[in-house]
């Protein structure tokens, strides 16, 4: 699964730690997040959804197979 995690934050100026704050979680799962190692849950994925104003489809894009 693809995300825009990371260009969201920076364009609004956030940095990591500040959203993990911002959402409940650690600074390493916005790590994780962001290289693509972690997949959310639904409610995280809706959280990070509200804290940019985005749909969750904004922010996540299944990678297309073969």
């Amino acid at each position: 699964m693809k995300n825009k995690v990371r260009n969201f934050r920076t364009e609004q100026g956030m940095t990591q730690q500040e959203l993990a704050d911002a959402i409940g979680v650690s600074r390493q799962t916005i790590f994780a997040l962001e290289s693509s190692r972690y997949v959310p849950s639904t409610i995280l994925a809706l959280k990070l959804a509200r804290i940019f104003r985005k749909k969750v489809e904004d922010l996540f894009e299944l990678e297309k197979k073969d």
